[in-house]
């Protein structure tokens, strides 16, 4: 996976663009924002006035003055109240809308990136980048703006009053201001830093007790539970190490603005209380001082404390920009066109593949044609390109060299919706969605009815059987269909492409995992499914392939042979041996 690192300014310069549909929330936002910060930065100032008035005159306080400076703070605590509660409600809905649109389109994008993608990426990771990271920006897509917004104000007007009160003193105790920024942004950096890596390894973790997980009848058989829990304690031991460091930086940043809040209130209480003595400032003035300061104090520990919470939502979304970067390697050129009603020809002209993560190649110039209506089987040994040849088909991989053609028109013409709309896969693994056998076999062409699904498994062979089971076609499946047998998950995946109706079926060792009774079944199965269709086989079982128009025999090298099953026995080439040794291994 791409693990391209971002400036702040990039990440910010990326994230903005999600305020643009709540740009009237944020700025009622940052309105209220600025009402609560209006509302506690009048008491300061209402300090002063009493405290330097009872002192110069405390006759002229009446009762009238303090009353009504009194329902003037109620007033302001009034709206404060009102403009806090919008910001606690409606601001953190802001947030999770905000995440919710992250979310979504990095499920989105994710849908578009290749197989090389998902070859090279640990589903724990992806994973943890569209749940966990996301979470934390729903505090940080609210917070941020208003926490940053509020401190610029408290500064701003905190620095203009206390200036024109006493500028000197002013000037010493902002003087802290920058050199404090310095030495956070520098301790911020590491704590990011470790932030990165505390992210990146839970995805390792929950890669790992996913794997672990989905294999526990593997780990059972092999009695390995220990030497599983030792990997897990080795990865959240690590896991620990990384909180460790994290916790390590965020004291030393909390302790460092601890030292300058410290070193704050130590200049307003020496240099203030010399400015006293000389007369250069009124008490009153250095109680306003003194609240301005632990206003300002107070902002800065704010901030501080939304550090935390700033490095996991700044690291969120640099983890949701690294899926979004990550490059869609096959997409719809600008002149795709939709295939309507294809035949099925299928031509490959000069054709050479390899992989575009670690260029390994599969083969080289290779020709091939498949007339509309031809069953096609393609055998030869592990490793010859079998499977691969088939991937190109419906463009899960692009072609090196060369081209693909259907009906004479190159695939990279058609959409890619349209074209795999016109292709129906029935593979070894079979997989079934967490749900009913209807969701999964309704998944070939959503929308389809309950009368035509159930054609659908009549024509697969599976609606007896799905009768027979506790619920019919409502019957819970399990996690990848767990609950099923191997051969009736795969007539469940026949009933799918059955009801899909495509013109071009790709059966990918459809029966390699079966029982005898079981590969009985599917192949009658599939022998329905294929009628009247383009159909390419990829079998290890050749009993299964005997009646196919055309076999290929498929190497390092390319196709070697082509024939019929009589017309290749006759040869006694490669194919000769390959049957003769599978007979020989009954």
């Amino acid at each position: 996976m791409d693990i391209r690192q971002y400036t702040t300014g990039e990440l910010f310069g990326r994230f903005l663009p999600y305020f643009k549909k709540y740009k009237k929330t944020l700025l009622l936002d940052l309105f209220c924002a600025a009402l609560t910060t209006v509302c506690e930065l009048v008491l300061p100032l209402i300090m002063r006035y009493i405290t330097n008035e009872g002192i110069r005159d405390l006759s002229a306080l009446s009762v009238k003055t303090i009353g009504g400076l009194g329902l003037l703070y109620l007033a302001l605590r009034i709206m404060d109240c009102i403009a806090s509660y919008y910001m606690a409600d409606m601001g953190h809905v802001m947030g999770a809308k905000i995440e919710t649109d992250m979310r979504r389109d990095a499920y989105s994008h994710l849908q578009k990136l290749s197989n090389t993608y998902y070859n090279n990426t640990k589903v724990g990771q992806i994973m943890g980048r569209i749940t966990n990271d996301l979470f934390d920006v729903t505090e940080f897509a609210h917070h941020c703006p208003e926490e940053f917004f509020i401190a610029a104000i408290k500064t701003v007007i905190s620095f203009v009053i206390l200036a024109r009160i006493h500028l000197p003193l002013t000037l010493i105790i902002f003087l802290c201001v920058p050199i404090m920024a310095g030495v956070c942004t520098a301790l911020n950096l590491r704590v990011r830093g470790a932030f990165r890596r505390q992210r990146n390894q839970i995805g390792e973790l929950n890669a790992r007790i996913e794997d672990s997980l989905l294999g526990h009848k593997v780990v059972k058989a092999f009695t390995n539970e220990e030497m599983e829990n030792g990997k897990f304690e080795e990865d959240n031991g690590r896991f620990l190490d990384i909180k460790k460091l994290t916790y390590r930086y965020m004291a030393a940043f909390q302790t460092t603005v601890k030292m300058f809040d410290g070193i704050m209130y130590l200049l307003v209480l020496v240099a203030g209380g010399l400015f006293m003595i000389r007369g250069a400032i009124a008490p009153g003035d250095l109680v306003a001082y003194m609240l301005y300061v632990s206003t300002l104090i107070a902002t800065i520990r704010r901030i501080i404390e939304f550090a935390e919470q700033f490095q996991r939502g700044v690291t969120g979304i640099e983890r949701f920009l690294q899926i979004m970067d990550a490059d869609i390697e096959i997409f719809d050129e600008p002149d795709a066109v939709e295939l309507v009603n294809p035949r099925g020809d299928i031509a490959f002209e000069d054709v050479s593949f390899e992989y575009p993560d670690d260029h390994n190649r599969v083969f080289s110039h290779l020709n091939l044609q498949v007339k509309a209506g031809e069953k096609v089987a393609i055998v030869g040994p592990s490793g010859g390109g079998k499977t691969t040849l088939c991937n190109l088909i419906p463009r899960f991989y692009d072609v090196s060299g060369g081209r693909i053609t259907l009906d004479g028109e190159d695939v990279k013409h058609f959409t890619l919706k349209s074209l795999r709309r016109s292709i129906g896969i029935v593979q070894q693994d079979v997989y079934l969605f967490s749900g009913t056998v209807y969701e999964n076999i309704a998944y070939g062409r959503p929308g389809a009815d309950r009368a035509e699904i159930e054609e659908a498994a009549r024509r697969a062979g599976a609606h007896d059987f799905i009768m027979e089971l506790k619920n019919g076609y409502d019957t819970y499946v399990g996690e990848r269909g767990v609950k099923l047998s191997g051969g009736q998950k795969q007539r469940i995946s026949i009933a799918r492409v059955f009801l899909k109706n495509p013109p071009i079926i790709i059966l990918d060792e459809a029966t390699s995992a079966l029982d005898n009774e079981s590969e009985f079944a599917v192949a009658q199965s599939l022998s329905r499914l294929s009628e009247g269709r383009t159909t390419l086989t990829i079998a290890h079982r050749l009993s299964s392939i005997r009646n196919s128009d055309r076999i290929l025999v498929l190497t390092e090298e390319g196709i070697v042979e082509e024939g019929s099953h009589d017309e290749l026995m006759e040869k006694k080439g490669m194919y000769y041996h390959f049957y003769e040794t599978a007979n020989a291994l009954k």
